[in-house]
C-alpha cells in the first residue's frame, strides 16, 4: 500500500507511529478527519500478522469512525488507534500493564487533543483509566460512561428492528432466526437481548466456552465457523472482525437482513453492497447499526447522562428506517445512502466553519 496516495485519495489527515522500548508498546494512531471536531475512536489491541495489516486496519477503522460519528449527529471527527501485540499476556502482568497504558496515554497527549482514545477490541475501561492518568483526551472511563458494549448492542437491536419492520411489516423479533457470528462482549450481550425478544439463535465463535455458555443460557444452536454463511435464517449478525461479506460469502448468504456490531462488514463496499442490494437483502450499514457505543461515550464529553445517551441510541431505529426508505426510492444500496448522509453533514459543517472563520 502506498500510504500517502491512499491517505490523499480518502482524505486522511494524520497517521502516527509510536514505539516505547521499555514497555514494548507498538502503536499506530490514525486521524481521518477533524472537520466535525476532535477525532474520537477506540483503541484496538491485536496480534497482527505484520505491520501492514495493522496499518490497513487502522486506516479503514478511522475512516469508518468519521462516517459513524457524522451519521449519528455527533460533533466529533473520526480516528482510531491500534496496538500490535499480545493483549492477553499484558493483562496478566499488572506491573507492566500500568506502565504500558500510561505510556500510550502520553503519546495520545502528544497529539494535543486531535485524537480522543476510547475502548475497543481487547481493551477495557480500566485500561482507559490508566490512559487518563496521563491525558484528558480519553473517554469511556469506568467512573463515567463505562463499558460501551451494552449500548452498542442496544443500537444494533434498534437497527435490526428497523430492518425487520421493512421485511415483515412489524418490529417483533419473536420467532425470528438469527445467526450471530462472534460472542465477544457486544455479541453476547446482543444474543441475550435477542433471546429475551424471543428470537431463535444460531451462534459461532472461536471460543468454545462462549459457545457452550450461549447454548446453556440462551438455548442457542452452535454452528461451525464457516457454516454460518450457509444457514437459512432471517438475520445474519456479524459481531466479530470485519470483511465477512466478501467474494467468498456474499452469494452464500441465505438471510433477508444483515445487521450486526462488526465494523467494515463489507470487504469491498461498492461491489458487495451492490450484490446484496440486487439480491434483495437489506443491509443495515454497520457504522449506523453499531454506533450506540460511541454515542454513549460521546455523552461523557458533554457531561455524562445515561438517559440522554439511550434516547439518542434509540434514534438509530429512525435513521435506519430513513436509509432503507431512500434506498428503495432511489434504487441505491443502503451503504451508499449512509455514506452520502455522512458526507453531506461533514460538507455542510465545513461550510459553516468557513463562514465563521471569515
Amino acid at each position: 500500500m502506498k500510504k500517502f496516495d491512499y491517505m490523499s485519495k480518502y482524505g486522511y489527515e494524520q497517521l502516527s507511529y509510536f514505539y516505547d522500548k521499555s514497555t514494548g508498546l507498538k502503536a499506530i494512531i490514525c486521524v481521518h478527519s477533524t472537520s466535525l471536531g476532535p477525532a474520537l475512536g477506540g483503541t484496538r489491541f491485536l496480534d497482527y500478522a505484520d505491520e501492514d495489516d495493522a496499518v490497513e486496519d487502522v486506516l479503514r477503522l478511522a475512516k469508518g469512525m468519521t462516517y459513524k460519528n457524522a451519521c449519528a449527529g455527533l460533533n466529533i471527527g473520526g480516528g482510531k488507534s491500534v496496538i500490535i501485540g499480545d493483549a492477553k499476556a499484558l493483562k496478566e502482568d499488572s506491573v507492566k500493564r500500568e506502565a504500558f497504558w500510561r505510556t500510550f496515554g502520553r503519546y495520545v497527549e502528544s497529539l494535543n487533543g486531535r485524537y480522543i482514545a476510547a475502548e475497543d477490541v481487547n481493551t477495557t475501561t480500566s485500561d482507559m483509566d490508566f490512559i487518563a492518568m496521563e491525558t484528558d483526551f480519553v473517554a469511556g472511563l469506568e467512573s463515567k460512561s463505562g463499558t460501551p458494549s451494552p449500548f452498542t448492542a442496544l443500537g444494533v437491536i434498534n437497527s435490526i428492528k428497523a430492518c425487520v419492520k421493512e421485511v415483515y411489516g412489524e418490529e417483533s423479533l419473536n420467532g425470528k432466526t438469527v445467526a450471530i457470528q462472534g460472542l465477544g462482549s457486544v455479541g453476547f450481550d446482543l444474543a441475550r437481548k435477542l433471546h429475551k425478544e424471543g428470537a431463535k439463535l444460531y451462534v459461532t465463535t472461536r471460543d468454545k466456552a462462549k459457545v457452550q455458555k450461549a447454548v446453556e443460557e440462551l438455548g442457542a444452536i452452535p454452528v461451525g465457523l464457516d457454516e454460518i454463511y450457509d444457514l437459512e435464517c432471517d438475520i445474519y449478525c456479524p459481531c466479530a472482525l470485519g470483511a465477512t461479506v466478501n467474494d467468498d460469502t456474499v452469494n452464500r448468504l441465505k438471510c433477508k437482513i444483515i445487521a450486526g456490531a462488526a465494523n467494515n462488514v463489507l470487504k469491498d463496499a461498492p461491489v458487495h453492497g451492490q450484490i446484496l442490494f440486487d439480491r434483495g437483502i437489506i443491509y443495515a450499514p454497520d457504522y449506523v447499526a453499531n454506533s450506540g457505543g460511541v454515542i454513549n461515550v460521546y455523552q461523557e464529553l458533554l457531561g455524562y447522562d445515561e438517559d440522554a445517551a439511550i434516547k439518542k441510541i434509540n434514534f438509530i431505529y429512525d435513521r435506519t428506517r430513513e436509509i432503507i426508505r431512500i434506498s428503495k426510492e432511489t434504487k441505491t444500496p443502503t451503504y451508499l445512502i449512509a455514506d452520502q448522509m455522512a458526507e453531506a453533514r461533514i460538507e455542510a459543517v465545513k461550510n459553516l466553519k468557513r463562514i465563521y472563520n471569515r
